[in-house]
């Protein structure tokens, strides 16, 4: 992604959007960070036209992945997985031989080959740091996109450049006041219309917007409040995070974007004794099953298991998210791998070549 070539200012009013019951206040400034980066800094506003732009987005396809609790277990693919899909009725090949029921189907759709990532946080009164709350999310990506691991998406989007899969030099801090009450997706659209426009960049499949999400903030798809990242609120807490396209009507036109909420909580963390912590590596193994379920099924029309064995609808990421049960608890059971020379925990992805789970293609 090209930064425009000047810095955007403009003065930080707080701002209340309203969407449904929910309420977001929040003031937003382009952030320099403590680690090694050629940030800009930029401070923005989203107005009430980014939150109606929000309210008003197109084809939003949603694809989450599910909680490890009873919620996240009863939802099944209509509610998760968004789009309308339908299992392949082929009949078994008449030449018998083996069938590898995992395998994923190709749909027709768009792939991504290259793109750059921005990261949007999301911060309390100003009071959450990155690492605080989040880790790394950054250098992560950074170093998955330079590492082998991105290339067991080779097989599925006809590429195999290095370092295709970039990250800005730009990242976004969003002071709000929170209200309480759950997020919901418009709310979240609003806010990448805003960083989108203020970018000025084109968008479509070039790049994707990250948005993470404090400790203690809830997320909902809807205002319904039925289908959410709740830990404080068991009866919807049903997704862990989820990755989504939309269409604006202006000239931000399609954007791919994941939410991202705060993942160090039961349901959705990693088991103990990961390399750089559970709160990180919780970060970082959700965060890159959403990227890599965005490069290969951006739209929810390309790659994903059309065969009804009990896995039908899953992407890349889904069909690989191991579980592991303990006495007192359940955590997800990520693989340790090295990314760019670094130590992480992070979950194996789907590989039709292989036919298994892998962390190397």
């Amino acid at each position: 992604m090209k930064l425009p070539g000047k810095t955007i200012a403009r003065n930080c009013p707080k701002l209340s959007a309203t969407v449904g019951t929910a309420a977001l206040v929040l003031c937003c400034a382009m952030h320099l960070q403590s680690q090694p980066t050629n940030s800009r800094h930029v401070t923005l506003n989203p107005s009430a036209a980014d939150y109606a732009a929000g309210r008003a987005a197109k084809n939003v396809n949603i694809h989450a992945t599910p909680a490890n609790t009873p919620r996240g277990h009863s939802a099944g693919p209509a509610e998760l997985f968004g789009s309308p899909r339908v299992p392949n009725m082929n009949s078994a090949p008449d030449a018998g031989g083996p069938r590898f029921p995992a395998d994923l189907s190709y749909h027709g759709g768009n792939v991504v080959t290259s793109m750059q990532q921005v990261a949007i946080y999301l911060s309390p009164d100003g009071k959450c740091t990155i690492a605080a709350c989040w880790g790394n999310p950054e250098g992560f990506l950074s170093d998955l996109a330079k590492s082998e691991f991105i290339h067991i998406t080779d097989q599925y989007t006809g590429t195999s450049a290095d370092n295709r899969y970039t990250v800005a030099g730009t990242d976004v801090i969003i002071s709000y006041k929170p209200s309480g009450k759950p997020l919901i997706d418009a709310q979240i659209l609003g806010v990448v219309h805003a960083v989108a426009a203020a970018l000025g960049t084109p968008n479509g499949y070039n790049n994707e917007f990250h948005v993470f999400l404090p400790p203690g903030q809830d997320e909902c798809f809807t205002d319904g409040f039925k289908t959410c990242y709740s830990p404080d609120k068991p009866a919807s807490f049903a997704f862990c995070a989820y990755h989504s396209s939309a269409d604006f009507s202006d000239a931000v036109g399609h954007v791919l974007y994941s939410v991202e909420p705060f993942q160090d909580v039961s349901g959705c963390n990693v088991r103990p004794g990961t390399p750089n912590g559970q709160l990180a590596d919780s970060t970082n193994s959700v965060l890159s099953h959403e990227l890599i379920e965005t490069i290969t099924d951006p739209d929810g029309t390309a790659w994903w298991n059309s065969l009804d064995v009990g896995i039908f609808g899953e992407e890349i990421g889904d069909e690989c998210s191991f579980i592991l049960f303990t006495d007192s608890s359940v955590y997800f059971d990520p693989s340790n791998v090295s990314l760019n020379g670094k130590n992480y925990a992070i979950q194996p992805e789907y590989d039709n070549g292989q036919h298994a789970c892998t962390t190397a293609p």
